[in-house]
């Protein structure tokens, strides 16, 4: 009861809807739900009883945890919360030295292409051959002059906080290759073995260095906990233990690929029941599987809508969305980011219009939202967004790449999330790169949008389809999502993911950082604006064994520059604590404060 007190008190609810809250969250994230070591499940070193669970890592934060998760739910999610539109603002003195940075890298980099064609000599000066692809008279360009430039003396300069190849599998902690460059970073090559430094004093660092590692034919890697890849429930830790036998026992039936489109000899066992599972997990009557989780939605939106229809999409969906709708032909109408108003605006003015010059009424609308945006961290308000589709008559198509697997309590994405019935949602697409640890996309919808898609769609007709030993590491994993494998494992992944997310999400605000997003969800952006700072955090963090993304333009916008966290069920709480110390210090040093300071 006094929790109850406290949590009607901090959210300002009515005791009616915060009761309603706080038993939805208790009954569907119970506090004692952990992770099993018996399982390969991070332990976070805490005992384990006689059932296999373990004590809560997280017990002394958890009512806080708890209280900061039913606030974003009940401001974003259910909507019991009435609440102004939060929204991060860039800090005067952020946006200045953003904008100057930028004028700055600008400028020097003409000056050097400038003196670079005066004296003949740059890095960047192509030979003057009778074949130059630079003779725009006999060739088309292939980059767009600002293209190139940015290329050049941008991204060039920091190349090497991106791209960074691996030697080992994507789990809580990640093996990375050692690069170097002789150039300025304009090529970067493998730094091989230590006998290839220069010399002894440099081989003795790395080898003092406390993230030195040796990997296959002895080359130099750096031992890194890896915040950056979508290995969300963990299989990249335990995937020995979960999936393996299974995985390799499919390649004594079935061939590594099936060298054929789904529509002639690519179709076998292992994708059928791939798409029965999908279809049950999500409560639909059919699902196609494809390949490719970028090209699901390239293929597929052109085969759903033509011209005479018309897209209206949220501002900030992926590219391949991007990429889908362009392609259909269909007319394209975007509404704010998460704003249902705006949407049912739009939805009100093209049913009333109709289609340009004729005014004759569209074929059909489809309207496509996200359930987490990849770069924000937020989740869809897919709740509202439903209710407005349903009372104008539009369909939802509802892309899942990154909520599938991770949010809800049986981890059945935004939709059990938010608590909207899978038969309203016309289209729901998704992938298994992220949380099934394997790759490819599926849509699920009725028999006869997915039976008109297997003939229609281009993913289906034309593309390979998805590897039968993929099919079978789907398979798998669903089997412990799902708790058909007889053990409790997935449900334990599910909400020791949620916990790391919302500890880690929590910690960082505590730190004055600038964070986007909201709690629940595994995506945790942190907004670093000036074009220097960018490398900078990479280079930092990756000096501490810290593997973390970063992200600038054409990613986001040119002066909205972040660092973007993955959280996995593989951590454990000790691991965070040592990546928060240590983003801490590279928070001091690169001054990323800007919740508390102007000047970071």
């Amino acid at each position: 009861m006094k929790q109850q007190s406290r949590l009607r008190r901090l959210l300002g609810l009515k005791e009616k809807n915060a009761e309603k809250e706080i038993n939805d969250l208790s009954t569907e994230y119970p506090e004692t739900e952990v992770s099993s070591t018996s399982s390969g499940i991070a332990s976070h070193d805490s005992s384990v009883d006689d059932d296999g669970f373990q004590d809560d890592a997280f017990a002394d934060v958890r009512d806080r945890m708890e209280e900061l998760s039913a606030r974003d739910r009940s401001r974003y999610a259910s909507h019991s919360e009435s609440h102004a539109e939060e929204e991060l603002k860039l800090p005067v003195f952020a946006a200045y030295t953003t904008y100057l940075g930028y004028a700055v890298l600008i400028l020097c980099g003409h000056i050097r292409d400038l003196f670079a064609n005066i004296f003949g000599h740059g890095r960047y000066l192509r030979r003057k051959t009778p074949y130059s692809s630079d003779n725009l008279q006999v060739f088309a360009p292939l980059l767009k002059s600002w293209e190139n430039f940015y290329t050049r003396r941008l991204y060039h300069r920091i190349q090497d906080c991106f791209n960074r190849p691996i030697a080992s599998s994507p789990g809580a902690s990640i093996q990375v290759l050692e690069r170097v460059s002789d150039n300025g970073t304009k090529t970067l090559e493998l730094l091989g073995t230590l006998d290839d430094l220069d010399s002894d004093k440099q081989r003795e660092e790395y080898e003092k260095s406390p993230h030195f590692v040796k990997v296959s034919q002895d080359r130099v890697a750096r031992n890194c906990l890896n915040l950056g890849s979508y290995n969300y429930l963990g299989f990249a830790d335990d995937w020995n233990i979960t999936c393996k036998d299974e995985v390799v026992g499919s390649m004594e039936d079935l061939p590594v690929s099936n060298s054929s489109p789904r529509n002639e000899y690519g179709t076998t066992r292992l994708h059928r029941e791939v798409e029965e599972r999908v279809a049950r997990f999500l409560g639909k009557e059919d699902a196609l599987c494809l390949n490719m989780g970028f090209n699901t939605n390239c293929t597929t939106i052109p085969a759903l809508v033509h011209r005479g229809d018309l897209i209206i999409s949220d501002e900030l969906n992926h590219t391949s969305i991007v990429n889908g709708a362009r392609a259909s032909g269909a007319a394209i109408r975007i509404f704010h980011h998460n704003n249902s108003k705006h949407l049912e605006d739009i939805l009100r003015e093209a049913i009333v219009m109709g289609r340009p010059r004729t005014r004759r009424p569209w074929n059909k609308i489809l309207v496509i939202v996200e359930g987490i945006y990849s770069m924000e961290g937020e989740y869809c308000d897919l709740a509202n967004v439903v209710r407005v589709c349903k009372k104008y008559g539009a369909h939802v198509y509802l892309d899942e790449a990154h909520s599938i697997g991770a949010m809800g309590p049986t981890g059945r994405g935004c939709s059990e999330y938010c608590g909207v019935d899978t038969s309203d949602i016309d289209i729901m697409m998704g992938t298994f790169t992220k949380s099934f640890g394997g790759m490819g996309g599926y849509i699920a919808a009725s028999k006869d949008v997915i039976s008109f898609l297997r003939k229609s769609c281009a993913g289906s007709s034309y593309h390979n389809s998805l590897s039968p030993v993929v099919c079978q590491q789907v398979i798998s994993s669903f089997k412990v999502v799902m708790g058909e494998d007889g053990t409790n494992i997935g449900k334990q992944k599910i909400h020791a993911l949620r916990d790391n997310s919302n500890y880690f999400r929590m910690r960082l605000e505590d730190m004055g950082l600038h964070v986007l997003g909201h709690y629940d969800s595994p995506i945790i952006p942190v907004m670093l604006y000036n074009p220097t700072k960018i490398c900078s955090f990479s280079r930092e963090c990756f000096k501490r064994g810290l593997a973390v993304v970063v992200v600038g333009f054409p990613a986001v916008p040119i002066i909205t520059s972040r660092a973007r966290f993955c959280i996995s069920a593989g951590h454990t709480r000790e691991q965070l604590d040592h990546a928060l110390k240590e983003i801490e210090e590279v928070a001091d040093k690169l001054k990323l404060r800007y919740a508390v300071s102007t000047f970071g």
